[in-house]
């Protein structure tokens, strides 16, 4: 399964924010396990570098910490015909949109966010973190058997 996982997320792991740390973690794990493709936009990465850099407040650790990002996630570049399509896109949010666009050309099987509500008219599958663990653990259940 290819997962494009939005910022948020992201972020939630790396600043283990209360009350969503847990599951975004376990789905680094999960990845790191191969047990689904994990994606991250190069549009992210920059907002990633921001946040994170808030913290550390060095640039040498904020960048260690997305070199082992990319270790975890596959990076997908935007293209400006992603930015195109996502104008007349029927998702309000244009940002939301754009990482639509960007994952039906990369051919993603879904996206995970905290905030499905601004993709409910996305064409690609939107999960929140819990719900796509839950996916996650009753496929390896069926593997098992």
């Amino acid at each position: 399964m290819r997962v494009l996982i939005d910022t948020c997320v992201i972020i939630d792991a790396l600043q283990s924010r209360v009350p969503f740390a847990e599951a975004a973690q376990r789905l680094f794990l999960y990845s790191a396990n191969k047990q689904f493709e994990g994606y991250i936009t190069a549009k992210s990465v920059t907002d990633i570098y921001y946040l994170t850099h808030r913290l550390t407040h060095s640039d040498s650790e904020t960048r260690k910490i997305l070199s082992k990002l990319f270790t975890l996630f596959h990076l997908l570049d935007t293209t400006s015909l992603d930015c195109r399509k996502a104008i007349s896109s029927e998702i309000s949010d244009y940002e939301d949109a754009i990482m639509v666009e960007t994952a039906i050309r990369s051919e993603i099987d879904c996206i995970v966010t905290r905030n499905i509500k601004d993709f409910k008219n996305s064409t690609v599958k939107v999960f929140e973190p819990s719900a796509l663990l839950m996916i996650l653990e009753e496929e390896n259940k069926t593997k098992e058997i």
